[in-house]
């Protein structure tokens, strides 16, 4: 049953939404004890402010809990009120209608709250009883001793009391279950992975201890340095963000000694620019923060991912990989033949992405992440090594399994067809046809870089088409985590 509030007359039916008694109100109240409601926690919407719902300081003057009423006065106050709610809730009779009284502006008024009787627990205790509406279970009421001129008075500053619930009215929060698993594997261009990229440079060495350290403006130097370049040779990425980042490590010795300290406030203002600082520990161990640049960037126009197709006939890939000096593997070069590059569609991306003087930027192969992650302090850039790259890729091809090659798209303006369906195909293992990635006939494009020399936008990191096996490893001065490959060729196009 819906809760029912309604106001009564003492010759009026229950039918009766508002209604007045003849008697008039009393001005000052009487000392006389009374049961009184007390308002334990408010409504979703605080309607208990409105007037139609049961308020603190109104005087109980009928209890109805199945085929039994109790009229005021009642026996014993709230305790024999409560006894009575306990006999009645072992009896399972917990439906209970109460009747209450307040003062009105001419005559006293009446009202009525249909409820379910419950337990208090965490509001009054599991001892006492206490109603909660059944048409909103948020709202509930105890019962409490008060002496009539004590009600009235709280009935009189109702208006106070709102404004004093108002300013104190918390904002409550919780935790809400969520659907991960579903969500990441349905809302993400590439399922279970996130299409945002960063690169961490660590502050640079001076010296080959690496006691001392360039400082923090020197690494965001650094870090700017290097997306513009990566965009400048034709990598289609875009900034996103760039923030600073502290790691913990143990120094001693000069490096402590060169260190900023950071042991009191007086010091926090020398730590602005600085890229290390020190502290100790409760058992005096000596504690570098090293504050490295994380630099945030994403595909230009999102990544697509494309799938390579093996047949028991191919004896090549039909495309050459290498990398540029910012680390990020591309295609170089396709062969214009009936291989897995030129059915897949790679082909065709490779093409489009040469006439938007774009590198056609490979971002996973077989879902992993292909791009550069990390600056080491010697400057040396930590990314994927072309000669595995290109050894996976032909073990794909001499097992005839299938890749999925993820590469940046470079014109968001470009409406291509369908990506959500390339996406499911390459994720699929269902035949499936090139994708067709044509520009409309009059969409504009992203105004091309200019270049002067092709040979900048390849490095020396190639896999070169040649009849001789030879592969040649050369490690460049930047530091152990560098490598250079140079003029390394393997029979059957390498790939």
């Amino acid at each position: 049953m819906p809760m029912d509030l309604s106001r009564h007359s003492s010759s009026s039916s229950d039918s009766s939404r508002f209604s007045a008694v003849s008697s008039s109100p009393s001005s000052k109240g009487s000392a006389t004890v009374v049961l009184s409601i007390e308002c334990l926690k408010g409504s979703s919407k605080a309607d208990e402010w409105t007037g139609d719902m049961l308020q603190t300081g109104d005087i109980v003057e009928e209890l109805r809990i199945g085929n039994m009423i109790v009229k005021s006065p009642f026996k014993n106050g709230k305790s024999g009120v409560q006894k009575v709610l306990h006999s009645s809730y072992k009896q399972k009779e917990t439906s209970i209608r109460v009747r209450v009284r307040r003062v009105g502006a001419e005559e006293d008024e009446f009202a009525e709250l249909q409820a379910c009787l419950v337990p208090g627990d965490q509001l009054v205790g599991r001892k006492q009883y206490v109603l909660r509406a059944i048409d909103d279970p948020n709202y509930a009421v105890g019962f409490v001793d008060r002496t009539e001129k004590d009600c009235l008075n709280l009935q009189a500053s109702r208006t106070s009391r709102m404004v004093s619930a108002l300013e104190k009215a918390p904002l409550e929060d919780g935790y809400v279950s969520y659907p991960w698993e579903h969500r990441m594997h349905e809302m993400l261009s590439v399922p279970n992975s996130s299409t945002f990229y960063s690169i961490l440079l660590l502050p640079k060495a001076v010296d080959k201890a690496g006691s001392r350290y360039n400082d923090l403006e020197d690494t965001l130097a650094r870090a700017h340095a290097w997306i513009n370049a990566s965009q400048a040779s034709g990598v289609p990425i875009v900034f996103m963000n760039i923030q600073t980042e502290s790691l913990l490590t143990k120094i001693s010795g000069d490096t402590a000694s060169s260190t900023v300290s950071a042991g009191s406030l007086a010091d926090l203002s020398n730590l602005a620019n600085t890229s290390i600082y020190g502290f100790e520990d409760y058992h005096g161990v000596d504690i570098g923060v090293v504050r490295g640049v994380r630099l945030w960037f994403s595909a230009l126009a999102g990544e697509i991912p494309v799938e390579i197709k093996i047949n028991d006939t191919d004896t090549k890939l039909g495309f050459t990989i290498s990398r540029t000096e910012e680390g990020f593997i591309y295609i170089s070069s396709v062969v214009e033949a009936d291989n897995p590059s030129e059915r897949s569609g790679l082909n065709n991306l490779y093409k489009q992405a040469s006439q938007a003087s774009r590198l056609l930027v490979v971002s996973r192969i077989s879902n992993r992440k292909v791009l550069p992650w990390m600056v080491s302090p010697a400057g040396a850039i930590r990314c994927f090594d072309t000669v595995s790259l290109s050894q996976k890729l032909s073990l794909h091809r001499h097992a005839r399994m299938a890749i999925i090659v993820h590469v940046f798209l470079w014109d968001r303006r470009v409406n291509y067809a369908n990506v959500g369906s390339i996406r499911a195909r390459a994720m699929s293992t269902s035949t499936s046809s090139p994708p067709n990635l044509e520009r409309p006939a009059n969409q504009s494009q992203v105004v091309p870089l200019e270049v002067d020399d092709q040979e900048d936008l390849e490095d020396d990191y190639e896999i070169e088409v040649s009849d001789e096996p030879d592969i040649t490893l050369e490690r460049n001065n930047a530091g152990e985590f560098s490598f250079r490959l140079r003029d390394f060729g393997l029979t059957d196009n390498g790939v």
